[in-house]
């Protein structure tokens, strides 16, 4: 239980200090954010990826001055309970507040109930949450139909550019290859910082959360994850390599994993969904800069880190994203609803000895889709290749993340 005073008191320092706080950087999603009355607003995405700075930005850009925020990650506010909301609604009514801020609020049981009713009584509501089971399970029970979902991810390439002050080009490119895009750690440069949210993560998120005793095997896989981003992985080879019993902990793992937004999972295109379900799946990272810290591979693997980036990018902008693979292979083919998108190949360094091979991959995938053009995406290389009544356009990365 919490005093009634108390929570007024954690809003009103917590309100101050957003207001109050560097503006940052404007984010490219605020342009695609409105608010409902009728619909809550969910911002999703990986801890200290800017989601409460993104919510000052929607409060000043918009002149918010009559409503009520509270970050429920606070100690002051451990213990918070359903009842509890009863309070938070005699503040809500002793300042005419109308719009609702709420971070976190996943960690209270049942929010979702109270959420649901300040709906149905005309209130505009956001949240903010670091785990993805804010679209999920919460969501599907009592805010079916009621929500709109954002994710939000660390900067892309073009917030990059405006954060440091730089031009695209592959110099500027090969520095957001190694940095990835967390705002602090880009002020700062300590790497420490990722290190700590990679630990953080997997411990509170994880760990803690989910139950889990066998903290040093969990700590295995996601090294392992971490260090290969951009492979192909199955459960059942995991589960060899780590010496765990059961194929489903390694599943749940992985699950809990991509809810937290450490790893996002890639699947096989295939008209049916059990093939999806039972062919490996390729893992990447939510960050470059994650996997330069955290990653115990001793080579530097620019390619891994390259195909991660350009997935990143595609998975900003669509939600439905598959790699193809059926003689050959191509890295990523897009679908939107019933429509397919322009395929696309990624390859750091386009050579003599692999041109064939990618171009292939490529043509298969085009003729499979039916689609006329299609992507190699490579560090600095620029060309264009006719071949069959089909298009191919090389196009150097940092080109490619600013314009498609």
């Amino acid at each position: 239980m919490i005093l009634e005073k108390t929570i007024e008191r954690v809003s009103e320092q917590q309100r101050n200090r957003i207001e109050t706080q560097d503006y940052g950087l404007r984010r490219e999603l605020l342009s695609n954010l409105n608010l409902h009355s009728s619909h809550a607003l969910i911002i999703s995405g990986i801890r200290r990826c800017g989601k409460s700075t993104l919510l000052m930005q929607i409060i000043k850009e918009l002149n918010l001055k009559d409503y009520i925020y509270i970050n429920f990650e606070t100690p002051q506010l451990y213990g918070f309970s359903l009842n509890d909301f009863t309070k938070l609604d005699n503040i809500i009514k002793k300042q005419n507040s109308k719009i609702l801020f709420f971070d976190e609020i996943q960690l209270i049981d049942k929010w979702e109930i109270y959420v649901r009713q300040k709906l149905d009584e005309g209130f505009q509501i956001v949240i903010t949450g670091s785990n993805a089971s804010l679209l999920s399970y919460e969501l599907g029970t009592k805010l079916t139909g009621r929500h709109i979902t954002k994710e939000l991810f660390p900067f892309s390439y073009n917030e990059f550019l405006t954060f440091k002050n730089l031009l695209p080009s592959s110099e500027s490119l090969e520095l957001y290859l190694k940095t990835g895009g967390f705002p602090e750690y880009l002020k700062s440069n300590d790497n420490e910082q990722l290190s700590t949210l990679f630990d953080d993560i997997l411990i509170r998120d994880i760990v803690a959360r989910y139950g889990i005793k066998d903290i040093r095997t969990i700590q295995r896989l996601s090294s392992y994850l971490i260090s290969n981003a951009g492979n192909k992985i199955s459960a059942s080879k995991l589960k060899q390599a780590l010496s765990i019993g059961a194929t489903s902990t390694i599943l749940n793992w992985l699950s809990y994993l991509e809810l937290s937004y450490l790893f996002l999972l890639l699947p096989m295109y295939s008209h049916s969904v059990k093939a999806q379900m039972i062919n490996p799946k390729k893992v990447y990272s939510i960050d470059n800069g994650i996997i330069e810290v955290n990653s115990i591979s001793y080579t530097e693997d620019k390619g891994r880190k390259f195909e991660n980036l350009i997935f990143l990018h595609l998975k900003r902008l669509h939600q439905e994203l598959y790699y193809f693979n059926f003689k050959k292979e191509c890295d990523f083919i897009v679908m939107n609803k019933n429509s397919v998108g322009i395929p696309v190949q990624v390859c750091y360094d386009l050579t003599n000895d692999n041109i064939n091979r990618e171009i292939e991959g490529l043509l298969e995938t085009m003729r499979f889709f039916n689609q006329k053009k299609g992507f190699i995406v490579t560090f600095d290389t620029t060309d264009k290749i006719l071949k069959d009544d089909k298009e191919i356009e090389i196009i150097p990365a940092y080109k490619y993340l600013l314009k498609y």
